[in-house]
Order: structure tokens, then C-alpha cells, then sequence
């Protein structure tokens, strides 16, 4: 018997990636039908919901999960689920679409990536779930323009998934699925998983994070968002490379593990960080780590509303639990890294870190201190900035 924590639901791991052995008949199939071009973002959560990282969920979201999910971080059977999954297209596009038709879903490149069971059309009301999820409906917030960008109709229902994509080729050995990062915490014993969520190579102040949570559980899984980032992030190939050389330098062998998942960022702060411990729970992890300003952006949330928003639930929302640390920096006085709780001492002191100020550094020429990243992983970012001029 596992002694890793159950899947959301508690219910088996739900991949809804047709096998194999069924996908060519499949695709021959979806060739015949319509097709509903997806967004970026439809598509990153298509891609979750093929690698069962959405379990229980079964397909794109109907009004009544959409409006539960938007309001009260609850599906119509009661499930909590914090931000909806939801598949727009435009009016003329869904007219032509009747209830029970397969139509085939299709990625920026034209790709047949699945074929939706079209189950419900609504008309979903987007300033409604601005509001509600990213707290504001300022079209500067990027998750909000996304949603504003949507077609004004959305279709639900069941969902085969035909391809993962480029990721599994792209990214292989770090692309790992909930099955497979199951089975890796199981092989080497951990019962017990912190997730770490990086969209950013890992400075002192991730490297300490990080500690702190093998100190509390027997691993940490460092999980990179391989999905679409921000203008100026670092590609995910080079963090990868960093973040390896890191963990062989200075961590313990046999604490971490480094995967990969395709999920595009919302920046939904409060909101994200729960789905980001839902899924999270998905892959095995009995933790998350919440730092400062999870998955925020700009000044739409504070430091730590994303700490706060787990003591919102209701018991049994969820069966992971946040690791909640407070700033992390680097203190002179104390002469090594440490925390708001952890360090007597005055800003004067204290060195902030943040991979913001690491990026705009190497756009300046300036020089690193030690204190904000180790030299080894420098060196790897410094040969990408090289590159770049």
C-alpha cells in the first residue's frame, strides 16, 4: 500500500490520454470533424487534464461548474475546485455545433490535440469571473486580458486527449506525469513530498525555501512550469541546467527531485496558489510551498494573501497543506540566509533577492554577489545572457 497522499477526491489518478494503441484510429476520426482552435492557455489545461494532473475532472467545465468553481471554489457535486477549466470559441463557431457532437480540438500550430464531447453551450459571463478569481478586471492583469480574449461562448463536456504535445520529446526525463512522480516518491521510500513551483532558476532564497522543506518532509519535487511565461523569463531548458548544478552542489542526495509539468501561468495569486496544491496533490505531494506573492503579479495582491487564503477553506477542501514561509533574504549581520521570523535585524541589513532584480543584474552588467546566487549556477545563466547580445 502507497503511503502517499490520495489524489483530489479521493479517487483514482484520471488521465484522460487515449492510449496508444488507439490514438491513430482516433485522429483519423477527428480529421472528419469540426474544429475549435484553442487558446494557449486551453491548451496548457488540455495537456493537464491528458497527464490526469486535473483529476477528477473529466473534460472542460459546464455552467454550473463553471459558475460553483468562479464563486464559491466549489463543482455542482460539491468538489472544491478554486479557478474553472473552461474550453471559449467564438458565436458563429458554436452555432454551428450541436449538443453530443465530437468536435476535434486543435493547438496554435493546427495540431489535432483532442476531441471534445460537446455536452453544454453557455455563454459565460467574464467580468463575473475576473472578479471573483483574480480580484480585479483590469485588462493590465494578464491573466484577466486572457480571459477577456476568449470567445464569447464556452463548450463542455468529456474530453479524449490524442497528443501531450511537444513536452514529453522536448523535455525528456523532466516531463513526468502524476503516475510517474507517484512512483518515483514510492521507489525511494518518501512518504512525505514538499512541491516547489518555479517559473525561475533558484536563487538563495529558493535554494532556502527549499531546504526548509526537507527539513520538514523526506523530499522536495523543484516542479517547473514548462507552459508559456512572461516576456523576459528564462527559457525553461537553461533553468533546468541551473537548477541541476544547484542541486548537485548543495543539496543532500536523494532529496530532490526535478520535473516538469505544462501548465501556462494565470497569475491569479490567492486563487492559483489553491489550484497549484490541488494539482500538486494530484502528483503525490503532501505539501506545497508558499512563499511570497505566490503566483502574483504587479501589486493586485498582497505578500501574503496567498498564505491567508488556505485558512479560507472549509476542512477537507483539500488534503495537501501549505508550507508557509515568510520572506526569505540574505542577512549581513547574521552572516547567512534567513526569514522575517527568523532574523532580528534591520533592512540595512538585510540583502533582498528576488529573480526580478537577478534578471535586471544581468541586463546591467552588474556584478553578483555570492549572497544572491551561487557562482555555479551563475555561470550557466551568465553563458544564456552571453548568447543574447
Amino acid at each position: 500500500m502507497s503511503k502517499l497522499i490520495a489524489p483530489h477526491g479521493n479517487t483514482p489518478l484520471k488521465p484522460l490520454l487515449l492510449p496508444e494503441a488507439e490514438r491513430d484510429n482516433e485522429l483519423k476520426r477527428a480529421r472528419t470533424l469540426k474544429r475549435v482552435p484553442m487558446s494557449s492557455r486551453q491548451e496548457s489545461d488540455l495537456l493537464m487534464l491528458a497527464m490526469g494532473a486535473y483529476t477528477p475532472l473529466d473534460g472542460f467545465m459546464d455552467e454550473a461548474d463553471w459558475r460553483g468553481s468562479t464563486l464559491d471554489m466549489r463543482l455542482a457535486s460539491g468538489l472544491f475546485w478554486p479557478i474553472p477549466i473552461t474550453l471559449s470559441c467564438t458565436a458563429d463557431l458554436a452555432q454551428s455545433i450541436g449538443i453530443g457532437e465530437d468536435v476535434a480540438l486543435t493547438g496554435a500550430g493546427g495540431d489535432i490535440l483532442g476531441v471534445l464531447t460537446v455536452a453544454e453551450k453557455y455563454a459565460a459571463d467574464k467580468e463575473l469571473e475576473c472578479s471573483h478569481v483574480y480580484r480585479t478586471t483590469d485588462a493590465a492583469h494578464p491573466g484577466v486580458a486572457k480571459v477577456m480574449e476568449e470567445g464569447p461562448v464556452n463548450l463542455a463536456g468529456p474530453v479524449v486527449a490524442l497528443s501531450e504535445g511537444h513536452f514529453p520529446t522536448t523535455y525528456a526525463g523532466l516531463y513526468q506525469r502524476p503516475a510517474e512522480t507517484r512512483a518515483m516518491f514510492a521507489d525511494k521510500g518518501w512518504s512525505s513530498v514538499a512541491a516547489f513551483q518555479t517559473r525561475n532558476p533558484m536563487h538563495r532564497s529558493h535554494e532556502y525555501l527549499a531546504k526548509i522543506a526537507v527539513e520538514v518532509c523526506d523530499g522536495v519535487l523543484v516542479h517547473q512550469v514548462l507552459g508559456a511565461l512572461k516576456d523576459g523569463d528564462i527559457p525553461a531548458e537553461v533553468r533546468i541546467r541551473a537548477i541541476d548544478v544547484l542541486v548537485e552542489k548543495y543539496f543532500v542526495p536523494g532529496t530532490v527531485i526535478q520535473a516538469g509539468y505544462p501548465i501556462e501561468m494565470r497569475y491569479a495569486g490567492p486563487r492559483e496558489a489553491l489550484l497549484h496544491a490541488l494539482f500538486r496533490q494530484n502528483f503525490g505531494c503532501s505539501h506545497l510551498v508558499v512563499g511570497r506573492d505566490h503566483a502574483g503579479v504587479g501589486d493586485y495582491y498582497g505578500p501574503f494573501d496567498a498564505h491567508h487564503v488556505f485558512d479560507t477553506l472549509a476542512p477537507g477542501s483539500l488534503l495537501i497543506q501549505p508550507l508557509r514561509i515568510d520572506v526569505t533574504f540574505y542577512c549581513h549581520r547574521c552572516g547567512g540566509m534567513a526569514t522575517g521570523k527568523t532574523c532580528p535585524h534591520g533592512a540595512e541589513d538585510r540583502l533582498a533577492i528576488s529573480g526580478t532584480r537577478l534578471r535586471e543584474m544581468f541586463a546591467g552588467h552588474e556584478a553578483i554577489p555570492p549572497e544572491f546566487s551561487r557562482p555555479e549556477v551563475l555561470e550557466v545563466l551568465q553563458a544564456y545572457y552571453d548568447n543574447l547580445d
